[in-house]
């Protein structure tokens, strides 16, 4: 009976287990490939310490958590690469997890924006997608606790007048190049 009870156990956790595609697992198998710069920001990045922050700024920084960059370089050689790869990532965004807050441009030339939460007053994740043809594509990943749209927008302004952490920004400049 515990053989039988163990099985069904194993047979529902396998079956539970969903292997739909994740901007997370398209992070984790991209990461280490050299088409891609993968980099990983972590909420010291922007150095307050010498900076009065408002309420609406102390709560914005205390939202964010963390976030995570994947930029794909387009190569002139391999324009099929990237539009696979754009591809890929426009499938997992239309995802019903992912709800779509604004769009700018057309076609593959633009960026747009999208949230991962109950609602918009208690984001976990904000999600940028930029890309132009020529140049490649950008995946940022803000996540958080509770953030919502006024907390990037006080996250923008802390970056302009704080200082930021450059050593962390180090391998972008690869992609810059």
């Amino acid at each position: 009976m515990k053989k039988f009870l163990l099985f069904v156990s194993s047979v529902i956790l396998l079956w539970s287990c969903e292997d739909k595609p994740t901007l997370q697992k398209y992070f984790v198998k991209n990461t280490e490939s050299p088409k891609f710069i993968a980099l990983d920001l972590a909420s010291n990045i922007i150095k307050t310490d010498k900076v009065a922050l408002s309420e609406t700024e102390k709560a914005a920084l205390e939202s964010f958590e963390k976030m995570n960059i994947l930029a794909f370089r387009a190569d002139s050689t391999d324009i099929a690469g990237y539009d696979k790869e754009i591809k890929e990532v426009k499938a997992i965004l239309k995802d019903e997890s992912y709800q779509q807050l604004m769009k700018a441009g057309s076609g593959n030339d633009g960026a747009a924006i999208y949230f991962v939460g109950s609602d918009d007053e208690h984001i976990e994740e904000f999600v940028v997608l930029a890309g132009k043809k020529e140049n490649g594509f950008a995946v940022v990943r803000v996540l958080g606790n509770d953030m919502n749209p006024t907390h990037i927008i006080n996250m923008l302004s802390l970056l302009q007048k704080s200082q930021v952490d450059m050593e962390q920004l180090k391998p972008l400049q690869q992609l810059m190049k």
